[in-house]
């Protein structure tokens, strides 16, 4: 994991240069620099190197101002997104004591309070995505709202509200015959993506689920040990790993499109892979899996180590190679959901969706 990290700022001294794809010109809030930030941040806590610790404060101070205003946020957009990358404030804020982290927290759980909800209650994923939820998004809002609401002691309703969240999207998403979760539901039926029966879409991307596996482990974490909703969400995880485990490649890798491994095209991903890793393996240490599941998250991180790390042999640099580099839903016509449309996606080395999952998922393992 340390190694990860002094790779990651040897190829982006700058954190925001660390997705070339995007061509930046100056710092942007996005839930993909606080995914690897955070898993940055816990590398820190374990080592206390200066270097990792200035490496995400600059980035943080290049976009919060002495307001506590997050440059260039928009709260109206209603971008789930733009929620996570702030769980880098609540060590910041604990350390400095720094009122613009806490000014910043508190606008996006306003967000949240105002975020936009299907009919069942569920948050859109973004104002431009009506109607939609992703598993993507329990990762950012949710998962968000679980630490602040224990940081900040808010009371049962939150908690009551963040495990309905989950639980209402995996009543619509669930497959009855493989227990795995749809990437996406539109309760209005309308997107051209969506069934027009169920409203789900397509396929299966093991890195919705992984998202979502994530989301559960990390907000599960913070709800009060008496609260019904822990057993609940804990019950939902037990699910989810059983449905994936029938899934994992005898390397230990999942696939980009989870249940198609046999299927042209289809390949061997990393992000996904390691969320599960993570998730088996903190799920584990919380007592929310049983033990002997941890060998499906040993046997995962050893496929990504053997299969997917590649370290060149003048520096010892480390790069993770095969991650996908984005996918979504709408948006675009061609962002349909289908098995094409996600194993077409560019295949990317070193991409901040699987450095920070590799990073928590290592960590994970070496406790």
């Amino acid at each position: 994991s340390e190694r990860m990290v002094d790779a990651m700022i040897t190829r982006s001294p700058l954190a925001w240069e660390m997705r070339p794809n995007k061509n930046l010109k100056e710092p942007q809030w996005a839930y993909t620099y606080g995914l690897a930030l955070l898993a940055t941040q816990k590398v820190h806590a374990r080592t206390g190197n200066p270097a990792h610790l200035e490496y995400i404060t600059t980035w943080v101070d290049s976009l919060i101002d002495e307001n506590g205003d997050i440059r260039r946020y928009e709260i109206t957009d209603f971008n789930i997104d733009s929620v996570n990358a702030g769980k880098l404030l609540f060590v910041l804020y604990e350390q400095t004591g720094d009122e613009r982290y806490r000014k910043a927290m508190a606008t996006l759980r306003r967000q949240l309070e105002w975020q936009p909800r299907t009919r069942a209650g569920g948050f859109w994923h973004k104002r431009i995505y009506p109607w939609q939820m992703w598993l993507d998004g329990l990762y950012m809002g949710p998962a968000y709202w679980a630490q602040y609401a224990a940081a900040f002691g808010e009371g049962d309703e939150s908690f009551d509200d963040i495990a309905h969240q989950f639980e209402l999207i995996e009543e619509k998403t669930r497959d009855p015959e493989t227990g795995l979760l749809w990437h996406g539901w539109d309760e209005s039926r309308l997107l051209a993506w969506a069934d027009k029966e169920t409203g789900l879409s397509p396929n299966f991307w093991s890195r919705s689920m992984g998202w979502y596996a994530m989301a559960l482990v990390d907000s599960i974490e913070h709800f009060p040990a008496d609260h019904a909703g822990r057993a609940r969400l804990a019950a939902i995880l037990n699910r989810l790993v059983d449905a994936l485990i029938p899934f994992q490649h005898e390397t230990g890798i999942w696939w980009q499109v989870t249940d198609q491994g046999d299927r042209e095209g289809n390949y061997l991903e990393a992000s996904g892979t390691s969320m599960f890793v993570y998730a088996i393996a903190k799920g584990v240490r919380l007592g929310l899996l049983d033990a002997p599941y941890l060998a499906y998250a040993e046997k995962g991180h050893d496929g990504l180590v053997s299969e997917l790390i590649r370290v060149d042999a003048d520096d010892g640099e480390v790069h993770l190679t095969n991650i996908c580099g984005s996918a979504g839903l709408g948006g675009k016509p061609f962002r349909d959901g289908s098995f094409d449309y996600y194993v077409n996606e560019a295949r990317v080395d070193n991409d901040a969706h699987g450095i920070g999952p590799f990073i928590l998922a290592s960590l994970e393992l070496d406790r």
